[in-house]
């Protein structure tokens, strides 16, 4: 790593010392530094899983969620990136501002007893993943992530600090997951696959996993992702080039065969991607899974798999028929059910001349 160790704790005097910045909130002060692997690996505290969740200030670390983390910190030593991890200190904090700036100083040192409880309020799968990795690989001793020492008055209080810390958080969209990820493979397979691809070229959306009624898009970025992920079935990470080749084909086929999509590509056609939404099954990510589980057993079983999907246009697709009730719709409403979408698939087969039932491909993938 080549970066200089900062001395954060001291065993004679018992404390730990931070360059930090103080900040107010709500008429209490609080203080932002940057810590080290090292410290936080050696004195930042858990709280005890036999505990009530009554009787606890954190939700309980859920272990199969730090490998992930661990690694992704291991696997790009050199451009990962680690949010504020938020703490709450149980015992004495001591600032003193930098010399020349005064008792109301900003920057300053901030002294803590290595003896106070220091409970992590928010990030503590961080704080887990970044244990695991020290553990391993000491050279990450010295890098350091910001955190956010509060003052701890009580579980009440720490308790109120995980409840308002977390309950405005949203969680990214899988579209705009897909869209920002620039380390996963798939992913960066799926948003040049979304450019490929003539029908989904300028009508994918790519930040929501849902499509207002005014949107100009007709398909979503995760829609296409779950959908090709059927399709292909990937068993490693890695997309061979014939594979996006094959995705590739397989949507424009698609694409070519579905006479309701092929409007959206005419410019003298009036009809909006809003409408077709509306009337139709085709477009909705519960159907493109449907088509892809499909598509699979047809590129896998049939040479002319291309010819085979010419007949989806023979597929009565309106939300009203009375084919997709008991599948992707009850009462005329979309409903994610895997078995519905399981269902679908199989009648998708049956229409474009298929014998083999996906009950019955799936029982001989399993005795291969």
């Amino acid at each position: 790593m080549g970066r200089s160790l900062t001395s954060e704790t001291d065993a004679e005097t018992g404390t730990m010392t931070f360059d930090a910045v103080r900040g107010v909130q709500a008429k209490k002060e609080f203080y932002s530094a940057m810590v080290s692997f090292k410290t936080i690996a050696e004195h930042f505290k858990f709280d005890d899983p036999t505990l009530g969740a009554d009787q606890r200030a954190q939700r309980i670390v859920r272990s199969s969620r730090v490998p992930t983390l661990a690694n992704y910190i291991i696997q790009n030593p050199d451009n990962y990136v680690f949010s504020s991890i938020t703490l709450s200190v149980g015992g004495k904090m001591t600032f003193h501002p930098t010399p020349g700036l005064g008792e109301l100083g900003r920057t300053g040192t901030l002294i803590i007893s290595m003896n106070s409880p220091l409970l992590i309020n928010d990030g503590q799968h961080r704080c887990a993943a970044i244990k695991e990795v020290y553990s391993k690989h000491k050279e990450f001793q010295n890098e350091k992530v910001s955190v956010v020492f509060f003052l701890d008055k009580g579980l009440k209080r720490s308790q109120q600090i995980f409840a308002d810390l977390n309950k405005h958080a949203v969680k990214p969209t899988k579209s705009l997951g897909l869209l920002y990820d620039h380390r996963d493979t798939y992913a960066r397979f799926i948003v040049n696959l979304s450019k490929d691809v003539e029908i989904f070229r300028g009508r994918t959306e790519m930040e929501r996993a849902s499509i207002s009624s005014r949107s100009r898009n007709f398909f979503t970025l995760n829609g296409i992702a779950d959908a090709t992920r059927y399709l292909l079935k990937l068993k490693t990470k890695s997309i061979p080039p014939e594979k996006q080749k094959l995705a590739v084909e397989f949507w424009d086929a698609v694409g070519n065969a579905m006479s309701d999509w092929q409007l959206l590509l005419d410019k003298d056609s009036k009809v909006s991607p809003a409408e077709l939404r509306a009337l139709y099954v085709h477009s909705h990510t519960n159907m493109l899974n449907a088509i892809g589980i499909a598509g699979h057993v047809l590129v896998t079983q049939h040479t002319d798999w291309k010819k085979m999907l010419k007949k989806l246009n023979t597929i009565p697709w309106e939300r009203t028929d009375p084919v997709w009730q008991g599948k992707i719709m009850i009462d005329n409403v979309m409903q994610k059910n895997k078995i519905g979408i399981k269902k679908a698939a199989d009648y998708i087969l049956l229409k474009c001349g298929s014998s083999t039932t996906l009950d019955e491909f799936e029982n001989k993938e399993k005795e291969t």
